[in-house]
């Protein structure tokens, strides 16, 4: 292998060069992604930044940051990269506790969630957790700045007690793809997300129906479990939510291809 001295990335020294070696790779949206790598990085890590982008990993890692929710994540290797589609569970969630006072963000990867939920609610008591050490560390740096604690754990198992019945809204963004589809998903997923976050068990519900089952011991009266799932698995998440003892339902936004199922505590 080359060293970068003598690799053709180490002659990228201008915009047309970014561009013209991300779109040599694939990147659908060069343009764009050469101005965020070169706002991003000193011109003497540019070449580094655009080879480790041609390899494969996703943008956000390569510049530190995703755009989530009108707000900018820092993202870390190891960690899961939020999407946005999953803003529209944040939306949902606004407009369902409009009020809320107390929120957790379970299975919080970068704290992408929990932070934007802050950031709409304004004054509110914000938890997160999450099983995985390295997400715990990278949504420490995303939530601390609005008051939020974070937690490690697995799901309701990483919680304070003191949290029992009392939470207005939980935002759970569990690992919703089944086993045998990993292999499937786009190499940036498959390759740089950790499977914990991906990996949904056989049908790809096994955490979802974990965190229905629990949460209506979390939830204060008139609460709300919002979970994403995917399209061929609504009416099982929804039949999920059911059996706990939830009122659901399903919203729907066609644009983003999101599919968020919303259950109150009655």
């Amino acid at each position: 292998m080359p060293s970068p001295s003598s690799s053709p990335l180490s002659a990228l020294t201008s915009r047309d060069a970014v561009v013209a070696a991300l779109r040599a790779a694939g990147c659908v949206f060069a343009e764009d992604e050469a101005e965020l790598i070169l706002a991003a990085g000193a011109p003497h890590e540019v070449a580094s930044m655009v080879g480790r982008r041609t390899a494969g990993l996703p943008l956000e890692l390569v510049v530190g940051w995703a755009r989530f929710g009108g707000l900018r994540i820092t993202v870390e290797p190891g960690v899961f990269v939020p999407r946005r589609r999953t803003e529209f569970l944040v939306e949902q969630a606004l407009a369902q506790a409009p009020s809320a006072a107390v929120v957790v963000d379970l299975c919080c990867g970068s704290g992408a969630v929990g932070a934007a939920l802050a950031a709409g609610l304004g004054e509110a008591e914000l938890h997160a957790a999450d099983i995985d050490p390295a997400a715990v560390r990278c949504a420490r740096r995303n939530v601390a700045c609005r008051g939020g604690r974070v937690h490690t754990g697995d799901l309701f198992e990483a919680l304070p007690g003191e949290l029992r019945g009392r939470v207005d809204i939980l935002a759970a963004n569990v690992p919703y793809v089944p086993s045998a589809e990993i292999g499937l998903l786009p190499p940036e997923a498959r390759d740089h997300e950790p499977r914990v976050a991906l990996d949904g068990g056989a049908d790809g519900l096994d955490v979802l129906r974990r965190v229905a089952s629990g949460a209506p011991g979390w939830l204060a009266p008139g609460g709300c479990l919002l979970v994403e799932a995917g399209r061929r698995q609504a009416s099982a998440a929804v039949d999920a939510f059911t059996a706990a003892g939830l009122r659901p339902r399903l919203a729907v936004c066609e644009e983003r291809y999101a599919h968020v199922v919303i259950g109150v505590r009655p």
